[in-house]
């Protein structure tokens, strides 16, 4: 091997254990990131060890499916980034007891960014089902939007808790419910307002009174929400009331 071949040779080497060591740098801050992330608290899994009257509970390692007796409806719900998905339990218990299957999705390192697609092929998991919904709280909602606007016929219906969708949802005939608190200090107001036009004209809208950030889930208080005026069962009775209304009479 001559001079020059064994200098690019080492050249070469060397920018292999360069790259190498800045995949392991972005791996590793990557798990930093993600290791400090909400856990659902007690009354969440409260929920799921005790049960729910009139609710069958099923967990599986990708998901925890609630069954009402008779469902009406179905509904999947993508968990808020850094939140264990669990600590949806309550309001998806709440909405079962109303006759809606819920299926609560596991997301990887608790980020919906890294699963967009987990949604895909649940509804034809259940053709009794004729009217469902995709749901979404926070980044999972933005995540559950960009997943609506390219399923759209596979969908009736989009809810986006204290979220906004960064894609145009004017077209394909989706319903579209926004909900989120009054006292939310992690929303972004302004990306909120400057995004709304991706929404549909008839977008149902409701501002729960006193409502934050966090008491869409049970995860106990988040970083930079505002005080709740209510508590946390209120809100989730008030959530349960808007998503109700959204279904066919």
């Amino acid at each position: 091997m001559s001079a020059q071949e064994k200098g690019g040779a080492r050249k070469s080497r060397k920018g292999l254990l360069i790259a190498l060591a800045v995949l392991l740098l972005a791996a590793a801050a990557i798990l930093f990131y993600t290791a400090d992330y909400s856990r659902a608290d007690a009354s969440a899994l409260r929920v799921l060890e005790e049960g729910v009257p009139g609710v069958n509970i099923e967990q599986a390692s990708d998901r925890i499916v609630f069954t009402p007796e008779t469902p009406k409806a179905g509904l999947i719900f993508y968990p808020g980034g850094k939140v264990e998905y669990k600590a949806y339990a309550p309001l998806m218990a709440e909405l079962s007891k109303e006759g809606i299957l819920c299926i609560l999705l596991k997301m990887p390192l608790n980020l919906a960014v890294l699963d967009i697609n987990a949604a895909a092929g649940i509804p034809a998991e259940y053709p009794e089902i004729g009217y469902w919904m995709l749901a979404g709280h926070s980044l999972g909602g933005a995540m559950a939007a960009s997943y609506a606007a390219k399923h759209s016929d596979e969908l009736d219906a989009l809810v986006l808790l204290a979220a906004y969708s960064t894609v145009d949802l004017t077209s394909g005939g989706l319903e579209v419910l926004s909900v989120y608190g009054s006292e939310d200090g992690v929303l972004n107001r302004e990306k909120y307002e400057k995004y709304r036009p991706n929404l549909p004209s008839d977008v149902r809208e409701t501002v729960i009174d006193g409502g934050c950030h966090a008491y869409f889930g049970a995860y106990g208080a988040q970083k930079g929400d505002g005080t709740s005026r209510i508590t946390r069962e209120e809100q989730t009775a008030q959530t349960v009331l808007a998503i109700l209304a959204l279904l066919p009479q």
